[in-house]
């Protein structure tokens, strides 16, 4: 059951939130520069530490939404950096990925969780099957999980039913997109991002048992 009351105080948070954006600069440029470390996951480590790495996996994503402006990317990037995941150049392949190339008919915690998911549980080898089950399941696990806490999984429907009473259709036009940013969208839509990560960390983290 979706506990939207929790959800609009979360929005509202992030519209207020002082943002520290300088520290956010320099993280992000340190991870253009050196890249994403690669991590030797340390499984006992990591089950130990769940809720403080979910907490750092869910600030980090809305830290990324508010800088970058691009909901799947940031998801995708709070991920690969706390799990040692792909690179850089992959955040520039989900670059039009929010609201599924501007649509509005996937919200980018989704696309951008699904990613960091196929990043952990797949395999560069096509024929790998044993590891396109293991993403899929792991997918199949994070939708409805996603869908269950945020309310849904499109843009329209979360606009209306969590962040503005309606639909803002950001990428409609240029008169859109300065509304969405007057009104706050890029900070308060973090919630989403946040959410996603936060999801696809447990199931990673949880695989681990």
């Amino acid at each position: 059951m979706t506990d939207y009351e929790t959800l609009k105080a979360k929005v509202q948070e992030l519209a207020e939130r002082d943002w520290d954006k300088p520290a956010i600069e320099a993280r992000v440029r340190k991870l253009l520069e050196d890249g994403i470390p690669r991590k030797d996951l340390d499984p006992q480590d990591l089950l130990a530490n769940k809720q403080q790495i979910l907490d750092r996996v869910q600030l980090r994503a809305e830290e990324y939404n508010f800088f970058a402006r691009n909901c799947t990317r940031s998801t995708a990037l709070a991920l690969m950096e706390e799990f040692g995941l792909g690179n850089m150049e992959v955040t520039k392949a989900l670059s039009p990925f929010p609201g599924f190339g501007g649509t509005g008919w996937m919200c980018g915690g989704v696309t951008g969780g699904l990613i960091a998911l196929g990043l952990y549980f797949g395999s560069e080898d096509l024929q790998d099957y044993d590891a396109a089950r293991r993403t899929i399941m792991a997918a199949r696990e994070f939708m409805p999980r996603f869908e269950e806490q945020a309310g849904a999984v499109v843009c329209p429907k979360l606009h209306e039913d969590v962040v503005f009473g309606r639909y803002m259709d950001p990428a409609a036009s240029p008169e859109n997109m300065k509304t969405f940013a007057q009104e706050k969208g890029f900070e308060k839509c973090g919630v989403f991002p946040g959410t996603g990560a936060r999801i696809a960390a447990e199931i990673i983290i949880d695989s681990m048992k």
